[in-house]
């Protein structure tokens, strides 16, 4: 008589482990990481709003210029022996530089350059943390500086220079609107490279 087989004990299957959607897709050497939905923009509207400001001031304030001034005609005297409103044509770069050169196509060649200077700033803009909060700013009043002064190049060929600050006999270069924000952000932007005023973005555990 044959035993009796008795079945063995049955083997339950391993469950596959779920697969999380919010779990982060591991990418092979050289591929690039798709953008995040709802990742932050590149500029706040703070940002934004400064840089508009400064163009709109800066426009402003050249058209009065043109119109209540006359070129190189007598100077509006507003803080005797410091402050005077000029109305004087800069063909170079900021604060003068190179507005006496004479060169072929002379016009072309300064607004390529700005426009050049503007799209490399615009660029490192991009590349900062919104936690470099001095540097940003900086750079919004460098961008909307630089941008009031291309319109310029861009219709007139010339950009309006109007503040006259001297003492005594020495004059300093006058400047607009525009040349002063973008020489305040240099500035913000020098400091925040030393770390002042610069908040650190919190590390999670």
């Amino acid at each position: 008589m044959m035993p009796e087989e008795r079945p063995g004990p049955e083997l339950e299957p391993i469950p596959a482990e779920p697969v999380s959607a919010s779990a982060p897709h591991e990418l092979a050497p050289g591929d690039v990481s798709p953008v995040e939905p709802g990742a932050p923009p590149y500029a706040r509207p703070t940002e934004l709003f400064i840089m508009g400001a400064i163009v709109v001031v800066d426009q402003l304030t050249k058209e009065i210029v043109r119109r209540t001034l006359p070129l190189h005609g007598e100077p509006a005297q507003i803080i005797p022996g410091f402050l005077d409103l000029t109305h004087v044509q800069n063909t170079g770069a900021a604060f003068g530089l190179l507005n006496a050169a004479d060169f072929p196509y002379k016009a072309a060649v300064m607004i390529g350059i700005a426009g050049m200077a503007l799209i490399a700033i615009a660029a490192y803009a991009t590349q900062l943390g919104f936690h470099e909060r001095l540097a940003r700013v900086g750079l919004a009043l460098i961008l909307g500086g630089a941008f009031g002064n291309l319109i310029d190049r861009a219709i007139f060929g010339h950009v309006v220079d109007f503040v006259d600050v001297y003492w005594g006999t020495a004059h300093f270069w006058a400047f607009n609107v525009a040349d002063a924000a973008i020489t305040i952000g240099a500035t913000l932007v020098l400091l925040d490279m030393i770390g002042l005023g610069r908040s650190h973005a919190s590390h999670p555990v």
